[in-house]
C-alpha cells in the first residue's frame, strides 16, 4: 500500500500507510467467556494474543481505536537488543541472577522478532544490518567504551567504531563515533504490528477494533467481567496492554510512568540523491540527553525523530524548521530535500529506565513503562505472559511482577520534560 492508494481515514503516521500488511477484518466481541482478554492492539497485546492462542487459549482482543493507533503505529522501528541501560546498572538494579536473565533474553530479543516475522512472513520491510548507537560528542565515546567492554564480555556481537566509520556507514560527518549492535535491526513498525494481528488470528485469536474497554471487576465466578461500549467480556485473565496509552480503566495506572512525546519527520524519496547516507540500512540513536533518531526506510526516505510533540505540521511551524535545520546538519547534501510526513506518539519512561510487569490483582497483567524499546520489550513481554497464562514458572518471567508503584512527580516531570524539548527545538531549529 502506499500515499496514493491508501484509504481516506485519518492516518496516524507514515509507517500506517506506508505498510503492506493490511489491518485486520472487522469482527465483533466475542459473546462467550475466553481464557484471555488483552485491552490494546499494540506489540504487547498482540504478542500475548499470538503466543497464548498458539497455545490453545481462547483469546480476545480489545482495541478501542484500530491495530496501532498507539506508540506501535508510531514508533522509529529499531528493533534494539537489551534496554537504555548499560549491562551493570542491569545487574544493580535487579541483581546478579535476574540481571544476567533479563540481558540473556533481551539480547536475545531482536532474534526472536525477526524468528517471528520469518515465520509468519510478515510483510514489514526487515532489515537486519544492526543499529548505532552514535556519539554526540567527544566525550559520550567514554560510556559507549563502557558498554562495548560490557556486552563484549557476554560475547555479543557488538562493534566500537572510530569517527570515520561511523562517517563510512552513516554518510554523516556530525558524529564521533559509535556502537554498532549487529544482533539490531529496523522494521515498518506498522507493518510488523498488522503482521502480529495477522499471524494472532491465523492462532485462533479475536481482534476487534474500535471497542473501548470502559470498566473492570472481578467475575463473582472467577476471572474478570470487562465492560466495554460493544458489551461485557467474561475472561479468565485480563492483560492491560495500553502502556503509554493507558487511562483510568485501572486505578493508578497512567502514574505509573512518565509520558514523553516523540517527534519524527519523513523526508521525500532521496531519488539517488546522497548514495552513502544510511547506505547499509543501520538505525541510529545519538547519545545526547534529548536524543535524536535517524533511518532510512524500503522507500528511500530518511526519517529523523526526537523527543518533543509536533509544534505546526508538516509544512510548516517549530518542528518543520527543527527538522530541516536538524538534516541540514547532519547530511549536508540533503538540505532542502523537504518533508512529505511528521507525526508524533507517547513513550511511556520509568525512573530506572527498566519495564514492569505488574500484577495489582489476581490473573491480572499490567505490562508497562517501555522506554522507547517498544518492539522487542512488547514482543518478549507478550510472550512471557503467554507461556506464564499456559504454567511457566513465575519466577522464570524476564522481570519480578509486582505491583503498580507511581513515578515521582511523573505528571509533573512529564511537563517539565515537554518545555525543554520544546525549547530544544526553537534553540536548534533557528
Amino acid at each position: 500500500m502506499t500515499h496514493q492508494d491508501a484509504p481516506e481515514r485519518p492516518r496516524i503516521s507514515l509507517w500506517d500507510v506506508s505498510a503492506d500488511e493490511a489491518g485486520p477484518p472487522a469482527e465483533g466481541l466475542s459473546r462467550d467467556r475466553v481464557d484471555v482478554a488483552v485491552v490494546g492492539g499494540g506489540y504487547t497485546g498482540l504478542s500475548t494474543a499470538l503466543h497464548a492462542a498458539g497455545a490453545g487459549l481462547s483469546v480476545q482482543v480489545i482495541e478501542a481505536a484500530r491495530v496501532g493507533h498507539g506508540g506501535s503505529g508510531r514508533n522509529v522501528g529499531l528493533v534494539n537488543a537489551g534496554v537504555w541501560l548499560s549491562p551493570g546498572a542491569v545487574r544493580r538494579v535487579l541483581g546478579p541472577e535476574r540481571g544476567g536473565r533479563f540481558l540473556d533474553w533481551f539480547g536475545d530479543g531482536p532474534r526472536r522478532v525477526f524468528d517471528l516475522i520469518e515465520a509468519h512472513q510478515m510483510r514489514c520491510a526487515p532489515t537486519r544490518a544492526g543499529t548505532i548507537h552514535a556519539a554526540h560528542a567527544p566525550r559520550a565515546m567514554t560510556d559507549l567504551r563502557a558498554r562495548h567492554a560490557a556486552w563484549a564480555a557476554l560475547d555479543a556481537p557488538v562493534e566500537l567504531l572510530d569517527r570515520d566509520a561511523v562517517r563510512a556507514l552513516t554518510g554523516s560527518s556530525a558524529f564521533h563515533g559509535g556502537l554498532l549492535d549487529r544482533r539490531a535491526g529496523t522494521v515498518n513498525p506498522m507493518g510488523y504490528c498488522r503482521g502480529l494481528a495477522r499471524a494472532a488470528r491465523g492462532a485462533g485469536a479475536r481482534i476487534a477494533e474500535g471497542v473501548r474497554a470502559m470498566g473492570l471487576r472481578p467475575d463473582p465466578g472467577g476471572g474478570w467481567v470487562l465492560a466495554t461500549d460493544a458489551g461485557s467480556l467474561r475472561a479468565g485473565a485480563v492483560v492491560l496492554a495500553t502502556n503509554g496509552y493507558s487511562d483510568a480503566l485501572w486505578p493508578g495506572l497512567a502514574r505509573v510512568f512518565t509520558p514523553i512525546r516523540f517527534v519524527q519527520f519523513a523526508t521525500r524519496p532521496l531519488d539517488g540523491r546522497a548514495p552513502r547516507v544510511l547506505k547499509d540500512g543501520q538505525g541510529v540513536w545519538d547519545t545526547g540527553r534529548i536524543m535524536v533518531s535517524l533511518r532510512r526506510d524500503a522507500h528511500d526516505r530518511i526519517v529523523i525523530g526526537s523527543m518533543g510533540r509536533l509544534h505546526g505540521t508538516v509544512a510548516g511551524g517549530l518542528s518543520r524548521r527543527w527538522a530541516d535545520r536538524q538534516i541540514a546538519r547532519l547530511f549536508p547534501d540533503l538540505a532542502g530535500i523537504g518533508f512529505e510526513d511528521a507525526w508524533d506518539g507517547v513513550i511511556a519512561m520509568t525512573p530506572d529506565h527498566l519495564p514492569r510487569i505488574a500484577t495489582p490483582a489476581p490473573n491480572l497483567f499490567v505490562p508497562v513503562g517501555y522506554n522507547g524499546r517498544g518492539i522487542t520489550t512488547g514482543t518478549l513481554f507478550g510472550q512471557a505472559i503467554a507461556e506464564f497464562l499456559t504454567g511457566r514458572d513465575p519466577a522464570r518471567l524476564p522481570l519480578p511482577a509486582g505491583n503498580l508503584a507511581p513515578a515521582r512527580g511523573g505528571r509533573i516531570a512529564a511537563a517539565v520534560y515537554d518545555m525543554a524539548f520544546t525549547a530544544n527545538q526553537a534553540l536548534r531549529g533557528f
